[in-house]
């Protein structure tokens, strides 16, 4: 018996509704069943009985009954993990006919990092545009982490970004993009531009703009300046705020240490200047990440050809372009 034959049996003996569906999300996020009942505008009652239709289907206890609200059990929240993802795809279906309908070419969502936000999406994005100019697509710049989820939840169709460890593989597609190199920046005239042969031994004693303690690239920062039998600098201000890292360069000595491509696009700009030195220093591999799990929609699938393309032409990569025609 085929897995699409599982499938349909599942849910013809479920008798799954939307609204079980969509009871599952609110009462996670209320913490109530009154509350969630009201969300939805049905009665407590009501709600009630949706939920234990779908615990006596599938034997399991979804929800603990507290004195004061309701938590999810590790049955519950897979089943409100995949509710979340079900009424995703349900809301793009949704948009996609809408848009359609209207003629539009459909819709896409991407994730990226800082960095490729800066340097890859701008050209893949204009791609896109320049050949189907009604297609509609959201960007979101975050961290990894937060792009992740938003990918598991099926906010997110593709995401530009990095995989670590503690991130759940299964159901991802890979591809690596580049490794990033990182830089030293301060504001324009600063008095280490000047300084002939710069090494890290003269950047100890500077106040930093770093990112906060227990991310990947505070922790190199600190051990480059370790390695060199050196002290890690302890005058600090910790953020990933670009728009306040270049506003506190322009109006201070400090330095911060950035992506080389951020570091480029603001020197350029006059925000800041490049310190002459290489930092022994570079973060792990960011690359292109879609799921295996669903397809990708036609929009979608013209989206990832032009960031294959560009990323041919930006970074060398070798993507084959043949089966995203």
């Amino acid at each position: 018996m085929s897995s699409s034959t599982n499938y349909t049996h599942w849910f013809i003996r479920a008798r799954l509704k939307t609204r079980q569906l969509l009871l599952l999300v609110a009462m996670e996020e209320e913490g109530n069943i009154n509350r969630a009942a009201q969300v939805l505008n049905m009665t407590q009652p009501a709600a009630s009985k949706l939920l234990k239709e779908l615990e006596d289907m599938l034997e399991v206890q979804l929800f603990d009954r507290l004195p004061r609200g309701m938590r999810p059990t590790w049955y519950g929240e897979t089943m409100i993990r995949h509710a979340r993802m079900a009424l995703a795809n349900l809301s793009q279906a949704h948009d996609e006919i809408e848009a359609l309908k209207a003629g539009r070419y459909g819709q896409v969502s991407v994730g990226a990092i800082t960095s490729p936000g800066m340097s890859l999406l701008p050209p893949a994005v204009a791609l896109v545009k320049e050949e189907h100019p009604s297609l509609r697509i959201s960007l979101q710049i975050e961290t990894s982490d937060v792009l992740m989820e938003r990918l598991q939840q099926g906010k997110l169709e593709m995401v530009i970004g990095r995989l670590f460890e503690r991130h759940d593989k299964s159901d991802l597609r890979y591809e690596a993009l580049v490794e990033e190199p990182v830089s030293a920046v301060g504001r324009p005239g600063h008095p280490l531009l000047s300084v002939p042969r710069l090494t890290l031994r003269d950047l100890v004693g500077s106040g930093w703009i770093v990112p906060a303690a227990g991310s990947v690239l505070r922790h190199r920062f600190e051990l480059m300046f370790q390695e060199e039998g050196l002290d890690a600098p302890v005058n600090l201000v910790e953020t990933s705020a670009l728009l306040f890292t270049t506003k506190m360069l322009q109006q201070s000595d400090l330095l911060a240490v950035v992506a080389t491509d951020v570091a480029r696009y603001y020197a350029e700009h006059g925000l800041c200047a490049m310190l002459p030195i290489q930092l022994p220093c570079k973060m792990d591999a960011f690359g292109l990440i879609t799921r295996t799990d669903r397809l990708l929609s036609p929009a979608a699938k013209v989206m990832l050809r032009a960031l294959k393309g560009t990323a041919n032409a930006i970074y060398g990569t070798q993507f084959d372009l043949t089966g995203l025609n």
